[in-house]
C-alpha cells in the first residue's frame, strides 16, 4: 500500500490556479507536521508550506499570499490551493508528513505531481 498518494497537479497558465491533494494510507495512524515541497529542473527540493497537527501554517516568501496549505485529520490529508500561478512555479510537488508511531518519528513522502506553468 502506498503510504501517500498525491493528486491535483498539471498544466495551468499563468494566473491561474491549481488545487493539489495529498491523501495517507490508512497504514499510517497518527500525523503531526504535513508539509509541501516542490523542486524544479536542476534545483534542490525545497519547502513551499507546512502546517502542523493544530493548524499552523507556514509559508515560504514565494508561496506567502498566494498558496494556501490546509488539512483534514479525519481524511489524514493535505491540500494546497495554488493561486496565482507564475512560470517559475513549475515544479515537482511533494507531500511530506511526518508520523509518530513506537516512539520514533516517520518521515513519508508522495510520488511527486508535476505542476506547469506556461502559456
Amino acid at each position: 500500500q502506498v503510504p501517500l498518494v498525491e493528486s491535483g497537479g498539471g498544466l495551468v497558465q499563468p494566473g491561474g490556479s491549481l488545487r493539489l491533494s495529498c491523501v495517507a494510507s490508512g497504514s499510517i495512524f497518527s500525523i503531526n507536521a504535513m508539509g509541501w515541497y516542490r523542486q524544479a529542473p536542476g534545483k534542490e527540493r525545497e519547502l513551499v508550506a507546512s502546517i502542523n497537527s493544530g493548524g499552523s501554517a507556514e509559508y515560504t516568501a514565494s508561496a506567502k499570499g498566494r498558496f494556501t496549505i490546509s488539512r483534514d485529520n479525519a481524511k489524514k490529508a493535505a491540500y494546497l490551493q495554488m493561486n496565482s500561478l507564475k512560470p517559475e512555479d513549475t515544479a515537482v510537488y511533494y507531500c511530506r508528513l511526518e508520523a509518530p508511531r513506537g516512539g520514533l518519528i516517520y518521515i513519508y513522502w508522495g510520488q511527486g505531481t508535476q505542476v506547469t506553468v506556461s502559456s
